[in-house]
């Protein structure tokens, strides 16, 4: 009986749609992260009569078939780049992409990555890192004995140093934005890499050409939305029960015939 296959891709499609579901509320407080939602697709179909083919010589052709699914499969779990929610916190060093866009990293091999989580901090020679130490490209580097660090929407940052009047631009945060965004691959810590499907990454100075602008002192908060996660998850509760339902009916439709049979 197909209809125990068929039902069976159905729960496991709704245990994906579970388990994303569950990593968005996980990641509810995490700084910068990107709500992502399974998407599904049917499978193929089991053809036992094919429309618009005549039955016999001479007849018209069949205006409808018969083709029974076969059940359900997971095709992507798509990342939702959307905008989060700004949050202050008065650090200097905390920044917010408002917009599109993400910061460059340079990673443990060296190579470029990409994050929207803007919580920086100072390196021993004054270099502006992430809280695992990571680079921020381009390399700038902040004197040490700077008394204040005032960083503009531009991206541009300039450093208060004794005994001088006007505060000095010591270099300018670019972002870099992708065609497809959603083809980012993610590493986990906050950091996407660039692929294939996101096509390359395209770097300037804020506020140009679509580019989001830095907002100082503030951190982009998860996209993740709890009523829209709360719905989500009973949704996915509900399809689950009613893909065992149809397994159980499945079942006592077996067991039926198996009794006659006897």
């Amino acid at each position: 009986m197909k209809a125990l296959a068929i039902a069976a891709t159905g729960m496991s499609a709704q245990q994906t749609n579970l388990e994303v579901i569950a990593n968005n509320v996980a990641n509810i407080n995490t700084t910068g992260f990107k709500r992502a939602r399974a998407e599904f697709a049917d499978l193929l179909y089991q053809v036992d009569r094919q429309q618009g083919v005549p039955n016999r010589g001479g007849e018209l052709p069949v205006p409808e078939g018969v083709r029974i699914g076969l059940g359900v499969r997971t095709i992507a779990v798509r990342n939702l780049h959307e905008q989060g929610p700004l949050n202050g916190t008065s650090n200097p060093l905390d920044l917010a992409i408002n917009g599109a866009g993400m910061f460059q990293i340079t990673g443990p091999e060296g190579e470029t990555l990409y994050t929207r989580d803007g919580a920086f901090n100072l390196g021993p020679n004054g270099e502006l890192i992430t809280l695992d130490g990571y680079e921020v490209q381009p390399g700038l580097q902040i004197p040490v004995n700077a008394s204040q660090v005032t960083i503009n929407q531009g991206g541009e940052i300039y450093a208060e140093l004794p005994g001088q009047i006007d505060p000095q631009l010591v270099g300018q945060l670019s972002l870099s934005v992708f065609a497809n965004p959603a083809g980012l691959e993610q590493l986990g810590d906050n950091l996407f890499r660039e692929t294939p499907a996101s096509g390359p990454a395209n770097e300037d100075f804020p506020g140009i050409d679509g580019r989001g602008t830095v907002r100082q002192g503030y951190l982009e908060d998860s996209n993740v939305d709890p009523v829209k996660e709360i719905t989500e998850l009973i949704s996915a509760q509900r399809a689950y029960e009613m893909n065992s339902k149809v397994i159980q009916a499945a079942d006592d439709m077996a067991g039926v015939v198996s009794q006659g049979i006897r």
